[in-house]
């Protein structure tokens, strides 16, 4: 395991309306406020996402195995923030439910909030992990420069 230690920084509270594309708000408020890395808090609704459940095979590189919510379903979420390069990349998992039935995944390409999501940004300060290409997995991942080893 390789870790770095930082602090936290600035705490940003933020609410996106009926209609709003999250991700997409959330990585224009980040670039705004030049968050470099952080925590991301989600809590709200959601409507029209797409997530990811799982590989459909345990395999490298993995094939994502997706869901459609349609309609509106309850959201809480966590996520992390590094740069790929010039662009913000978010990694965002959460449960999203709808009346006795709850799906678990992480939320990619599309999901706009429904009536009101509340976000909670944690800004991470003395970090400087960001996220690369693995080229075994295929997948854009957190890679930790100047990082530590517990020696395990």
């Amino acid at each position: 395991m390789n870790y770095q230690v930082g602090q936290t920084g600035r705490t940003i509270v933020a609410r996106f309306e009926d209609g709003e594309p999250i991700l997409q708000s959330l990585i224009e408020l980040v670039r705004r406020e030049d968050i470099r890395a952080a925590i991301v808090y989600l809590l709200g609704g959601i409507t029209e996402a797409r997530i990811v459940v799982g590989p459909v095979r345990e395999e490298l590189p993995p094939t994502p195995e997706w869901r459609e919510l349609e309609g509106s379903h309850e959201t809480l979420a966590i996520g992390t923030v590094f740069w790929e390069g010039p662009e913000p990349k978010i990694h965002l998992h959460g449960a999203f439910g709808k009346k006795d039935t709850v799906k678990v995944g992480c939320l990619r390409e599309k999901g706009d909030a429904f009536i009101v999501m509340e976000a909670v940004i944690v800004e991470l300060t003395g970090i400087t992990a960001t996220r690369a290409f693995d080229p075994l997995s295929k997948m854009v991942l957190l890679t930790l420069g100047h990082s530590r080893c517990d020696g395990l």
